[in-house]
This record gives structure tokens, C-alpha cells and sequence, in this order.
């Protein structure tokens, strides 16, 4: 049977179906205040996913997170937010209901994080969409050290190894503490810590602080 798209299940959640922590109801509400309720629904159907995922498989984990994820809008900086790069938070991705492809892949990554996905197996990867022309971000998982990666991109909804994804040139690549610069599709050089990338410490700590913007436009259609 197919799965039902997101907004769907949004429209038909009038209660959640677990038992949310303190923390999950204050993010519930202040994303509803800031976004609107369906914005709401939204945080909530991510905290069930989060809830339900957490016994599964990591490839299970994957597959979850990585569909979710995408079933929400592409849309680029510059109209959603007014800046030319803006990495948002996962509750301002959810609140916005569209994001470009860094927020794509950071919420896939903290979702994972959260999940339990050792910080040592994922990588938020830059790199070059040649089909495209364009510069793009996927999360790549290692399943040990020496493993070839696995992507996780919103361009093609179809997690495969990085060996069979000929479209993306990789540039460089980080995790919450390493920075690596990518001459193949591999592991890369390990260039410094993550911390010298002026976005990722931004992101980090607006979503510390849980500080939200609002976008320009309202996607959430």
C-alpha cells in the first residue's frame, strides 16, 4: 500500500498519538505561535516519526527520515528567507514547510543524530550537481569507517552509494566536530574542525537558542 503524503496525515492528526515530552509541547507551541497550526501538526508528525524509528534498523532509520524529509517544499534562500545562504534550523524548516537543500540535509542529520546514528558514520556533504549546474548538500552515511557512503539527497529520493551517484561531484564535506575536503567519493581529507565554517555555528546556535525566523513567503500550502 502506498504511504500517505504528509499533508494528509497533517490534516487528519487532530491529537498526537504519544506521549510528548515538555520539551516537544514547547516546541509544538512556540512553532505553532510563530508559523501557524498546521506548522504545528508538522513538528508533531516529526516527533511521532522520531518516537516510532528509534527500534528500528539504522538503514530503516535512514529510509524513514530521508522520506519524511522530502515530502516537503524545495525553495531557494533567496525567496524564502531573502538571503542568498540561510542553513535553518529543523523546526524553521518544518515551520516554513520548504527549505532549500542544506535544510533538507541538516534536518536529516540532526533527525539521525537524535536517532542514536553515531556522528562518526554521517557527513553533510557539499558538492557540485553536474546535471544541474549548481552547488547542492546530501547527507552521506558510513556504515563503518572503510564503507563505501550512502546518500541521502532530496534531488533523488532513492538512498544509493555514493559510487552510483555520477550526477554529484564532491567538495567538501563535515559532521558536528570535522571538517574534510573531498577529492572522491570517499572519506576525503580531514581539513580542521567543523567550527571554522561560519553557517554551521550559526545554525547551531539559533537552534541552541531556539530562535526562528519567519520566511518571506508562506509555503505551507
Amino acid at each position: 500500500m502506498k504511504a500517505w503524503p504528509l499533508i494528509i496525515i497533517l490534516l487528519l492528526a487532530s491529537v498526537s498519538a504519544i506521549a510528548l515530552t515538555d520539551q516537544e509541547r514547547t516546541w509544538i507551541s512556540k512553532v505553532s505561535q510563530f508559523y501557524g497550526d498546521r506548522a504545528g501538526k508538522r513538528v508533531t508528525a516529526w516527533r511521532e516519526l522520531i518516537e516510532d524509528s528509534k527500534n528500528l534498523p539504522e538503514s530503516k532509520k535512514l529510509e524513514a527520515i530521508n522520506d519524511f524529509f522530502n515530502q516537503l517544499y524545495f525553495v531557494n534562500d533567496i525567496d524564502l528567507w531573502g538571503k542568498t545562504d540561510y542553513w535553518a534550523t529543523p523546526l524553521e524548516f518544518l515551520g516554513s514547510n520548504a527549505g532549500d537543500c542544506e535544510d533538507f540535509s541538516i534536518a536529516k542529520y540532526f533527525s539521525l543524530r537524535e536517532l542514536g546514528v553515531d556522528d562518526k558514520k554521517l557527513r553533510l556533504v557539499y558538492v557540485k550537481a553536474i546535471e544541474l549546474n549548481q552547488f547542492h548538500m546530501v547527507v552521506a552515511y558510513y556504515k563503518t569507517p572503510s564503507s563505501e557512503p550512502i546518500l541521502l539527497d532530496n534531488i533523488n529520493g532513492t538512498i544509493k552509494p555514493a559510487s552510483q551517484r555520477t550526477d554529484l561531484l564532491p567538495i567538501y564535506s563535515f559532521n558536528g566536530s570535522q571538517l574534510w575536503l573531498m577529492k572522491e567519493k570517499g572519506s576525503g581529507t580531514l581539513a580542521g574542525k567543523s567550527s571554522r565554517l561560519k553557517l554551521w555555528n550559526d545554525l547551531r546556535s539559533r537552534n541552541k537558542a531556539e530562535q526562528f525566523n519567519k520566511p518571506i513567503q508562506n509555503y505551507d500550502g
